[in-house]
């Protein structure tokens, strides 16, 4: 009987246990632990945005094991101990709940958007091992009591919005191997603390704030394989102890104030897997180390910026090089023999990058430069001492797509082979002393959308065949010789969207009507050449221009009306030619006007008195006999009345052209109504994100202050604005928003080019104005996209309307109204005047600058 009771004692705990497994997958408020189902269903409370509907199987239809994300593990009765929502563009906050997962290891939230402080809750993780909340938006301080985790082996908190100071606590972790914090608004120094996490190799702290020496107990971390501080405040030197991480394979400290310093004589020994050796934009001095020749590892090598000096020695040994970047600094002797070292970098078939512009590199451009790996991107050679004759045998380097040898003194003729380098964007020659005429070759180069050629000793014609490079944004032939008429093939490139410039040069004829066709120009310059005859109709159809120079040729007539329509003209010079006529009311409605010169002209008639005419400084009218005006301060003859009218007759006039006014307007606006409206033709579609590379990386990394979080205006869908400034090529100070694009999201390279192809052609006063663009990678060999807007600095209509506390603004009934007329116009440009109609699908006063 007893035996007998065992096993039916076995049998009920058997089909007990039976029932457990059925109910978990049939019954699911039986099964599992109730305070991770409860935390579960807090967590997604906070979640107040899921496009993908990830969390739609978050409901009672499945036991919460089996919810989209979770992992349980089944030794601990369903205890819950993986999460993961990354990757999934969630919109909320992090509930405190997750606190209460208790069993939790691994917490992946990932490449959202989530905002608000990271909840002090995860410190109640005691078997966290890791921690990603990288790329959100989250603000606050790093929790402290996070260092009750002591099994924490990853901690990555990158791409936020965090502040404050890095715990000293975090010392005290000792398992955590990644510690990634890079891309923040962290402040203070690096804790000496640090020094203590001994099983720590990922450190990552760039783009920051941090400030004060680098702590040297960081050299006790010997298991240390990544070590970034780049760009943040770091001052002093880099510490001995440093140096004997000799595992390390990435090196990084550039963007900081280390003021003093050289670079080790044996780094190679001391660094013997060095990958990544980065040391832009400090104040180093010395010389480039020879034993940088046997750092055989060496991928990318970066010392650009510094206070550098001496000769780059031989290397060939570095097969593995991808990048060299070694710009601004003092190297080279200005003699021959400079860059000798180039014709060891053959062996580096991988090299991509080279870029060694603005030194003291002499002598003549070796034949070994066109002998380098053929996936070479950018040769950047400009601004060294550079002399002799360009050497064939460029068209070896097929995919090269940034070519820069300006402000040398070179010689010679502009090769030909140039023309088969398809891939080429931007060509810089500018302020050699080259001579010949333009190969028509160029005409080949379908991608090239910057061609600059000023400052040399070319002649004769432009080619026609410029007209074909259809991608082309930046064209500068100023500072020539050259003659003949304008082509009008050259002036039909409705790409053309930044700047076109023939001055001083020897251009001869009238311009030609196509010169209506540059309705995208921001800037156009023919001044100091021999151009005549009267300046076309067609001219207003440059709707976008806010810069025209046409001073010092032998232009004649009149001003034309059609120029009433460049309502966003910022800067026009007519001056020195033989213009006569009255000079135009309408450029009193110019608001943006802020630079007139008329001077010298055959001009006659009454001054205006509004708009920019009120601006003495900003207005010249000198060397025109036939002015007059009743304004004393302009020092002209007073104005001749040709009889007096009785204060009557003047009623009955004003009064009459008023009524006849008003019924024009009727019937006009009636005809307007009523009438079918034809689209304007536009350009052909190119994408810009394929034909432009105007600004670096580098250059978008300096001007945005390393993307720090303080110049932070905006996020969306797909990347984050940012505020800069901006160093053209004029070396002028330009705000600008620099739109960069978030390459891990899905759909981020797609977006970007539909972005670029919808903005390359469209240009108008009330559309934020694109100034370049930037297809490249980062440091870290990422890629890197992003779009450079002109910055409107007086915040958003949606501030505007609903003012936060504390910043009283106010619009008027004629402000709102301009406003409102503003965005019809630039709607009903994208609508109706582009050859294919674009629609604006997020319109919202939080988008109207």
């Amino acid at each position: 009987m007893g035996f007998l009771a065992v096993r039916l004692v076995i049998l009920h705990s058997l089909f007990n246990a039976f029932l457990c497994c059925f109910s978990f997958s049939m019954h699911p408020k039986l099964g599992g632990n109730e305070t991770d189902r409860m935390a579960l269903l807090a967590i997604k409370a906070q979640i107040k945005e899921d496009p993908d509907q990830f969390l739609s199987s978050w409901n009672e239809s499945y036991h919460f094991c089996l919810w989209q994300g979770v992992t349980c593990s089944q030794r601990h009765h369903q205890r819950i101990t993986r999460l993961n929502l990354g990757n999934q563009s969630l919109v909320g906050t992090i509930s405190p709940h997750i606190g209460n997962l208790s069993f939790l290891r691994v917490l992946h939230l990932s490449d959202n958007r989530l905002s608000g402080q990271i909840p002090p809750e995860i410190g109640r993780l005691r078997r966290l091992q890791v921690l990603n909340l990288t790329q959100n938006s989250l603000t606050g301080v790093i929790p402290v009591n996070m260092s009750n985790c002591l099994d924490l082996i990853g901690f990555y908190s990158g791409f936020n919005h965090l502040v404050g100071k890095i715990p000293i606590e975090f010392g005290s972790f000792p398992k955590l191997e990644k510690l990634v914090l890079q891309r923040n608004t962290l402040s203070g120094a690096i804790p000496d603390s640090l020094g203590n996490i001994s099983s720590l190799d990922v450190f990552a702290f760039y783009d920051n704030r941090l400030s004060g020496d680098i702590p040297s107990s960081l050299g006790q971390l010997k298991k240390l394989t990544y070590f970034s501080l780049g760009s943040n405040k770091l001052s002093g030197t880099v510490p001995p102890s440093i140096y004997n991480l000799s595992n390390l394979v990435t090196f990084s400290v550039s963007y900081n104030r280390l003021i003093q310093g050289t670079i080790p004589r044996e780094l190679a020994t001391i660094f013997p897997n060095l990958k990544f050796f980065n040391i832009a934009s400090n104040q180093f001095s010395g010389s480039i180390p020879m034993s940088i020749s046997n750092a055989t590892n060496l991928v990318h090598l970066e010392v650009a910026d510094n206070k550098l000096t001496g000769q780059v020695l031989n290397l060939q040994k570095l097969c593995n090089l991808e990048t060299l970047v070694i710009y601004t600094n003092r190297l080279g002797t200005g003699t021959d023999g400079d860059l000798s070292f180039v014709s060891g970098l053959s062996n580096a078939t991988k090299l991509k990058w080279f870029l060694i512009q603005d030194n003291n590199f002499g002598g003549m451009l070796p034949t070994s430069l066109f002998n380098l790996s053929t996936k070479l991107k950018i040769l950047w050679v400009e601004a060294n001492q550079l002399y002799g004759n360009i050497p064939s045998g460029i068209s070896n380097l097929v995919n090269l797509e940034l070519l820069g040898m300006g402000n040398n003194h070179l010689t010679g003729n502009i090769p030909t082979d140039i023309g088969k380098l398809a891939m080429l964007q931007r060509l810089s020659l500018f302020t050699n002393k080259l001579s010949g005429s333009i190969p028509s070759t160029l005409g080949n180069l379908p991608m090239l959308a910057t061609l600059e050629l000023q400052g040399n000793n070319l002649h004769g014609d432009i080619p026609s065949n410029l007209g074909k490079c259809q991608g082309l944004l930046h064209l500068d032939l100023s500072q020539n010789n050259f003659g003949g008429s304008i082509p009008p093939e050259v002036l039909s490139l409705t790409s053309l969207s930044i700047l076109f410039n023939l001055s001083r040069n020897r251009l001869t004829g009238s311009l030609p009507l196509e010169i209506g066709k540059l309705r995208s120009l921001g800037k156009l310059d023919f001044s100091d050449n021999m151009l005549s005859g009267e300046l076309p109709n067609s001219l207003g159809g440059c709707a976008s221009l806010e810069v025209l120079h046409f001073q010092g040729n032998f232009f004649n007539g009149t001003i034309p009306s059609s120029l009433s329509s460049l309502k966003g003209i910022e800067d026009l010079d007519l001056s020195r030619n033989n213009l006569s006529g009255d000079i135009p009311h309408f450029l009193e409605d110019f608001a943006s006007l802020m630079n007139l010169n008329l001077s010298f002209n055959q001009l006659s008639g009454a001054v205006p008195i509004e708009g920019v005419f009120k601006n003495a400084t900003a207005t010249s009218i000198v060397g025109n006999t036939g002015l007059c005006s009743d304004v004393g301060n302009l020092q002209l003859p007073k104005c001749k009345n040709k009889g007096r009218l009785s204060p009557r007759l003047k009623l009955i006039i004003s009064f009459v052209a008023g009524f006849a006014f008003l019924g024009m307007v009727i019937v006009l606006s009636l005809l307007f109504v009523c009438s079918p409206r034809k689209k304007g033709k536009g350009a052909g579609p190119s994408a810009l994100g394929n034909s432009t590379f105007q600004v670096s990386y580098n250059a978008l990394l300096k001007a945005t202050d390393g993307f720090s979080s303080t110049n932070l205006i905006g996020m969306g869908s797909f990347g984050s604005v940012y505020k800069g400034v901006l160093d053209d090529d004029n070396g002028t100070r330009q705000l600008v928003a620099v739109k960069v694009f978030n390459m891990l999201r899905q759909g981020a390279s797609k977006s970007f080019i539909a972005e670029c192809e919808a903005m390359r052609n469209i240009r108008h006063r009330n559309l934020v104005k694109v100034v370049t663009a930037c297809s490249s990678v980062d440091f870290s060999g990422n890629d890197f996209k992003a779009l450079v807007y002109e910055l409107m600095d007086n915040g958003s209509l949606e501030e505007w309307l609903h003012p936060t506390a504390g910043t009283p603004k106010n619009l008027s009934f004629l402000q709102r109204l301009d406003i409102a007329i503003d965005v019809a116009c630039a709607l009903d440009y994208l609508h109706n005047h582009c050859e294919a109609p674009i629609v604006h699908c997020d319109l919202k006063p939080s988008n109207v600058l």
